[in-house]
Formats: C-alpha cells, sequence, structure tokens
C-alpha cells in the first residue's frame, strides 16, 4: 500500500512534494500556511497549533495517512522541545502520525550515533538561522556553513553546485552533514557526496521520508539517497 503524505509547509518553494514522490512514489497533498516574513519571530506566530489547525483539518479530510510537516527554519525558531510538543499536538488534532524534518534528523543522528555534524544552510536561510540551528541540534558537535555562493531562487540551484560546495566545507572534524531547508532540494546530491566525504549524509527532505516511512509501518526499498536507507 503506498500510504498518502500531507504537506504541511509556511514555505512558498516546492520541496517535499518533488523529492518525496522522486525518492518513494508517494501520492502527496500540500497545505501551505500563508506567512508574513522569514525571521524567526514570525516563523514562531506560526509554529502554533491554532495557526495550524486549519491546514491540518484539510488534510485530515483529504485522508491522509501521515503528515510532514516541512520546515527546518520553524523547527529551529521555537527549538527542539517545542517542536516535538508541536507535533503531538497536531498529531492530536490530525489523528495520523506528524513527523517534522528536524526531528527526524535528530533522530537519525542518535540512531547513528553521531557526534560531530556539518549543518549545512540554503543561501536564502537568514543569519540568525545559523544560531538558532547551532542551538538546536544541542546535543551535538556543530558546524555551520551557509551556501551564500549558491543562487538564492531555489529553482536554479544545481546538485553540481551543493556537491562542490559542501565538499569543499566539509572535513574530518565532523562525521556527518545534514542539508537543511526543505526548499533546498538537495537529496539528488546524498550519494555523491557520500562517496566524496565518507561520512553520513542527511538532507531535509529524505529524513522526511525516513520518518513518514517509519511512522505508517511502510517497509520499501529505497535506492540512490545515502546510508540512512541502507
Amino acid at each position: 500500500m503506498t500510504p498518502t503524505v500531507g504537506v504541511l509547509t509556511p514555505h512558498s518553494a516546492p520541496g517535499p512534494e518533488v523529492e518525496l514522490p522522486a525518492m518513494a512514489s508517494l501520492d502527496v497533498v500540500v497545505e501551505r500556511v500563508p506567512r508574513g516574513g522569514d525571521t524567526a519571530a514570525d516563523l514562531r506566530a506560526l509554529a502554533r497549533p491554532s495557526m495550524l489547525e486549519p491546514a491540518v483539518t484539510a488534510l485530515r479530510e483529504a485522508r491522509v495517512d501521515v503528515i510532514a510537516y516541512a520546515s527546518t527554519t520553524s523547527g529551529y525558531a521555537i527549538g527542539y522541545s517545542a517542536e516535538a510538543d508541536l507535533m503531538r499536538r497536531l498529531r492530536e488534532l490530525a489523528g495520523v502520525p506528524v513527523v517534522s524534518s528536524g526531528l527526524a534528523a535528530t533522530q537519525a543522528l542518535k540512531t547513528f550515533g553521531v557526534r560531530r555534524i556539518a549543518l549545512i544552510h540554503p543561501p536564502w536561510f537568514e543569519e540568525e538561522m545559523a544560531d538558532l540551528g547551532a542551538r538546536y541540534f544541542g546535543d551535538q558537535e556543530v558546524v555551520t556553513s551557509t551556501a551564500t555562493s549558491l543562487p538564492k531562487a531555489p529553482d536554479q540551484v544545481k546538485p553540481a553546485q551543493v556537491i562542490d560546495f559542501v565538499s569543499a566545507q566539509v572535513d574530518d572534524s565532523t562525521e556527518a552533514i545534514f542539508i537543511a531547508g526543505n526548499g533546498f532540494r538537495a537529496a539528488d546530491t546524498i550519494e555523491e557526496l557520500e562517496r566524496r566525504t565518507g561520512q553520513l549524509v542527511l538532507e531535509a527532505n529524505q529524513v522526511l521520508l525516513w520518518a513518514l516511512l517509519a511512522a505508517t509501518g511502510s517497509h520499501r526499498q529505497i535506492n540512490g539517497y545515502g546510508k540512512l536507507f541502507r
């Protein structure tokens, strides 16, 4: 059985609805939450059950099997504990499992016993997100890089550019790489980056897929998207 995934996001750039079906041939329904800006304060204002309830209700009425909360920056803005609480509240509203990129990434890092990570941000992340990202992954030693040399328009970023940038930033001081940003669409870089760096590579939509498959008990072979699925 192919689960239907409800993507809940405040971001306009296509991301999970492109990468999730490409990785696992899933059916995806998207609900976007209107927002006023990209600052941490704007994202905190949106990351409340009362603000998300209309979109969650729409996904519940669409009979989705699981909801993917696709906003790395929202998780950064409210912090790990608050995001975990938000996912529990949304699960109560939706009546189905709810997963998020940040929580999935932290679980994957724990599963692989990783302590030191290279955190890679897309060029459109605001500067404050670097500190918030490092704080979010507080249990790990974090080195953060923002890909300011890449195009700021998400649809203009090419896999080769991401591979070259990340490869140049990473050294033996870290054990894993997390490419944040659900609109970054870097899933196609994972295999080559793992080959070049020898490290576990996680990506925002890839870890969402990993978490939602686990949440729905869906057992399927995922090829070409890194050690996480092997």
